[in-house]
């Protein structure tokens, strides 16, 4: 038969366990990422800081946009984010 000894062998279910443990990893990273460019968005339109806001915006939404090509976030809640934070930039600073 030849191969490798059964003894050695690995089986199916600590490969997958393997494998789901570095995805879980790896998402949890972008997921955090994600939490720090909302914040830092946040920040700025507490600040009433329009150009700050304004390029953590377009930080924050590629990065979302990232999140959601990599499947670690969906793309309707990537979608609906994007929008909030848009809408939140919109109504703070609105012309008066």
């Amino acid at each position: 038969m030849g191969g490798i000894p059964l003894s050695v062998k690995k089986s199916s279910a600590e490969k997958r366990y393997a494998q789901s443990e570095v995805r879980r990893l790896r998402n949890k990273a972008v997921k955090s990422e994600v939490h720090t460019f909302v914040r830092k968005y946040m920040d700025a339109v507490q600040k009433k800081d329009q150009k700050l806001a304004e390029e953590a915006l377009k930080v924050l939404n590629s990065e979302l946009d990232n999140a959601g090509r990599k499947g670690v976030m969906k793309a309707n809640a990537v979608s609906r984010k994007k929008s909030r934070m848009a809408r939140l930039y919109n109504v703070t600073f609105a012309a008066k």
